[in-house]
This record gives structure tokens, sequence and C-alpha cells, in this order.
């Protein structure tokens, strides 16, 4: 953990405490490659002497793939997502001959080419055991969910735009779910009211409300804050070792010295149920 991490777990136990509700820690950890089996502990470790504590045992995606892979059959079976057999390579080749190639907060969007393809043609593929991924139509999904919102704590009630991202992965080839996907399902499952979270990813949000809504989940509120930042201005990522909160704590570092290289925690309204 960075500090960065540090302040996204301060901000979460502010507002679970405001709302009188429960902080709930959770393993994202569906990508194998980055996972270590003593992350856990240490993790758990640098929140607890952060003076963060939850009382529900943490959940690891990794363990929940099956949940994750019946929400995405749900999604086939209305006809939503659709396999796509391109590589990442084809995909930046497609969006470069492209003129006016859609673009998102995250830069080129996915230009639709399997979207096109017949269902014999998938079907066929499938059969031969072509890799693929499953992505969401997201014109489709519009059509399907309407006009939606959602509701920031700090930023009020935005429209959803569902072709934000685009026609976003909900399974990799390598792995049957997205972080999409699993994020909303756990959230559903485990009775989160307020999602908090940096405001990197406050366009994911849009899709998140898409999937919520065509899944029939219930939508919680959401509360994206600032993010963390080093002295050049550049978000913190977890290659900043120096930052580190162990090598941090390892230098002599107090818990009182660490919340002071932290932004101020956000200013919370006084209703956290998102009524006025």
């Amino acid at each position: 953990m960075h500090l960065g991490h540090a302040y996204a777990a301060l901000v979460a136990q502010e507002v679970a405490g405001c709302s009188n509700g429960t902080f709930i820690l959770r393993f994202e950890d569906i990508d194998g490659s980055r996972v270590r089996p003593e992350y856990y502990r240490l993790i758990e470790e640098d929140l607890r002497w952060l003076g963060i504590n939850w009382k529900e045992e943490p959940i690891r995606q990794s363990d929940r793939l099956e949940i994750y892979s019946d929400a995405l059959a749900n999604l086939l079976e209305q006809g939503l997502i659709y396999p796509c057999f391109c590589t990442r390579r084809a995909i930046a080749d497609e969006a470069s001959r492209m003129t006016n190639a859609p673009h998102g907060p995250e830069g080129p969007v996915y230009p639709g080419t399997c979207r096109k393809i017949s269902a014999d043609e998938r079907s066929e593929r499938i059969a031969l055991k072509k890799p693929h991924s499953w992505r969401l139509n997201s014109a489709m999904a519009a059509q399907a969910c309407g006009k939606l919102t959602f509701r920031d704590l700090l930023h009020g009630t935005i429209p959803v735009r569902t072709e934000s991202l685009g026609d976003v992965i909900l399974a990799r080839r390598d792995i049957a779910t997205s972080y999409h996907l699993a994020v909303v399902t756990d959230d559903a499952e485990q009775g989160i009211t307020i999602v908090t979270r940096g405001e990197d990813l406050l366009s994911s949000t849009h899709i998140h409300r898409v999937l919520q809504n065509l899944l029939g989940y219930p939508e919680p509120l959401y509360l994206h804050h600032k993010l963390v930042c080093d002295d050049t201005g550049k978000r913190l990522a977890t290659r900043d070792k120096a930052l580190s909160l162990s090598s941090l704590r390892a230098s002599g570092y107090s818990c009182a010295q660490i919340e002071a290289r932290l932004p101020p925690l956000p200013r919370l309204p006084g209703n956290l149920t998102g009524e006025t």
C-alpha cells in the first residue's frame, strides 16, 4: 500500500462513521499476475496501523469467479454482450486507421470490430476455441436502460453517458470477469450503500450504473475523492516504493505524520442519504 491507498481507506472509514455504516475490506485480486500470498496480510497490517478496522471477513474476488460468470450469463441471455476476438495490437491498428476514431476519457475506445461479426461466425470461432473476451454492446445497453443518473456526494447528480467508455470488456480472455462486472456484483451482494474511491474512476461509474440497471442491482451513492500525487503532481502508483506505507513506517514515520502528508478529508454533506 502507498499513500494513495492510505487516503482512500481513511476516506472510506470517515464516510462509514458519518453514515452509521460499516467499513468493509475487499480484496480485488482477479489479476493473478499481481497477487502474492503475503500481500493480503501486509495490506491488513498497514490498515490496522492506520487505525482502520473491519468486522466482516474480507472477501477475495478470486474466490467468486463463478458468481461473476452467472452475472455474465445473465447479460448474454439478454443479448447485450458479444465475444471479441481482437488482440490489443489489432485494436490499436484499427483505431490508427480510422480518421475519426471514437475517444473516451481513457483514450480511444474499441471501434466495434467484432460487434459486426455474424452470429454464425461467432459460434464457429467459439467452437474452434478461438481466444476471446466478452464486451458490452453499449448501444443496445443504452437502449435497454434509457436515461440514468448517479448521485455523487461531492459532484452532485451526474447523467450517465453509456457510450463514454465504448463497448467495455466484461470478461477477459485470461480472466473470467473484469473490474467493472466484479465490483458491481460484489457491491450488490454485500449491500454496499456508499461507494468511495478516487476520482480517476469517475468515468467507470457510468458503466457501473448501466450494469446495475441491466442486472437488477440496487443503486448505491458514490463519493469520488481527489487523488494523492507526488511532488511533480503525478498520481501515485504501486511502483512508487519510496512512498509505500511499509517503507515510511520503516523510516520512522508515525501514523499522525502519515496523515499529515495526505490531503484533508473531503467535507461531507450533513445528510449522507443523498436526500436534500
